[in-house]
């Protein structure tokens, strides 16, 4: 398993007004096995920093480390999954799954095994042949999860993978992103505007200010994993974490307002 350290990170992005800080010193980490998730007003930086740990753009200022290693570019290490699904409307589901692998050097035969075990593992049984087209948006998710799983990368990097879902479909793909963390207990950051989320899915819950975004406050979320949502999110331990976090980022909407 992966470690993540990020140090005193900064980020400037050239406007027409001049440059506009994104990012100001910036301190986090993630322990191997650890789901973390970021939370914030809209703009702060989270997707920012997702991006700069995951390797597409660089930091200003300061250092990303990786298992105490410097990033300085993308890598198989690190596994992406976006808001927008980002998969490859020409390729079959199973192909969808199955591309990446021959970088890691396996041959057709053992892409393919390892894409159908991926496939049933997000539930997509029966569908390897469909293309992306003929799929529901929570299908699709599954599919872009199942190929970032299926390289097998030390960290998952999450940026709002379910935003995009009604409300069901979400519950549903939170779900399923919970059993396959208990399963893998995979290094994760995740970037989501849904408190309710945060503390269902994490360990930790970093809230970050307004931009310049910096962390400002951080939650730990002890919570019973083994019981079902419906316990989980009746429970008085849940609503409290979750109630304390959501006043924490109304905070950095309007400061000294709650």
């Amino acid at each position: 398993m992966v470690s993540i350290r990020v140090r005193g990170v900064d980020k400037f992005y050239r406007a027409r007004q001049g440059a506009v800080q994104a990012l100001a010193g910036v301190e986090l980490s993630v322990d191997s096995g650890e789901f973390v998730s970021l939370v914030g007003p809209s703009g702060c930086g989270k997707s920012t920093l997702l991006y700069i740990i995951g390797g597409f753009i660089a930091a200003d200022c300061g250092s990303i480390e990786i298992n105490g290693r410097e990033v300085r570019g993308p890598g198989l290490d690190r596994g992406v999954v976006f808001q927008e699904y980002a998969l490859f409307p020409w390729l079959t589901i199973q192909q969808n799954v199955a591309y990446g692998l021959e970088a890691r050097g396996l041959s057709r035969e053992e892409r393919r095994a390892t894409a159908a075990r991926f496939v049933d593992m997000v539930g997509l049984q029966g569908f390897e042949n469909h293309y992306p087209r003929e799929l529901s948006g929570g299908m699709k998710q599954r599919v872009a999860l199942a190929r970032t799983l299926a390289y097998d990368p030390a960290i998952l990097l999450l940026d709002e993978p379910f935003g995009a879902l009604d409300a069901q479909t979400r519950e549903s793909m939170q779900d399923e992103m919970l059993r396959i963390w208990l399963s893998t207990r995979k290094t994760v950051l995740m970037i989501t505007h849904d408190v309710t989320e945060a503390v269902y899915l994490s360990q930790r819950v970093l809230v970050m200010s307004g931009r310049p975004g910096h962390i400002v406050e951080e939650f730990r979320i002890n919570i019973d994993r083994s019981v079902t949502r419906e316990v989980t999110m009746l429970s008085d331990d849940f609503n409290r974490v979750r109630n304390d976090i959501w006043l924490s980022v109304r905070r950095q909407l309007a400061p000294g307002a709650v």
